[in-house]
């Protein structure tokens, strides 16, 4: 367990940690204990009650925030011919083909948020599995990054679109925005967020689907959201 600085226990003794708060008081709680000098990233954590181990328990898919997220991406296009062209000019960053699998395999090269691929790029694209995986930066056509529509799929992810996945602990991680969007355009996010969610619940996910939901910012402490008060 990482040692606490003094702000942070400073700000972590201005609310009541095990209290379980509506979602309204529990964005203005997190804000207030919000402690960097920097605008910092809001996010939300939340615990699913699923098996994520198990194909038919992935909860999974990508959802533009009303609001963004504060952030311009940067996107990485693997594509050829009249679709590299495309992405060009929707606004990619970075287009190319082997040449750039080359480049992150032995330039070690990340200087990207995103990664978007045309269907027929994909055999170039496995090979870098092991590499993108772990990064979470695999395209796939659940999230909409492995596409033949590259400027949508542009306009979306600049327009702020994030994805939602499970970890190996069935949490999802995901921003919401930034501490200066202040409490409604971050509750508006959110609420689009955990509506995107709740939708995606498997058919064969038994019990409790929302376990937990915290909020924090990047250097914040989390604050726990009522579970039973999110419906849609």
């Amino acid at each position: 367990m990482p040692k606490r600085g003094k702000k942070y226990k400073e700000v972590a003794a201005l609310y009541d940690k095990q209290n379980l708060y509506d979602v309204d008081e529990a964005i203005a709680t997190a804000l207030k204990v919000a402690p960097g000098k920097f605008d910092e990233t809001m996010e939300v954590h939340i615990k699913l009650g699923v098996d994520g181990r198990h194909a038919d328990q992935q909860v999974r898919g990508a959802i533009v925030l009303p609001n963004g997220t504060g952030k311009t991406k940067k996107v990485l296009v693997f594509a050829k011919g009249p679709k590299a062209q495309e992405a060009e000019e929707a606004g990619a960053d970075y287009v190319g083909a082997e040449e750039m699998a080359q480049k992150i395999q032995q330039e070690n090269w990340f200087d990207f948020d995103v990664v978007v691929a045309t269907p027929d790029m994909m055999g170039v694209v496995g090979r870098l599995g092991k590499i993108l995986g772990p990064k979470g930066l695999m395209p796939n056509p659940k999230s909409g990054t492995v596409t033949m529509d590259i400027a949508k799929a542009l306009e979306e992810i600049k327009a702020g679109k994030v994805e939602y996945r499970l970890d190996k602990t069935n949490i999802i991680h995901t921003p919401i925005g930034k501490k200066s969007f202040g409490e409604e355009k971050l509750q508006q996010n959110f609420d689009a967020l955990l509506e995107a969610i709740v939708k995606a619940k498997p058919a064969a996910a038994k019990g409790q689907y929302l376990r937990s939901v915290t909020i924090a910012s990047t250097m914040g402490p989390g604050v726990k959201v009522n579970p039973a008060k999110i419906q849609f």
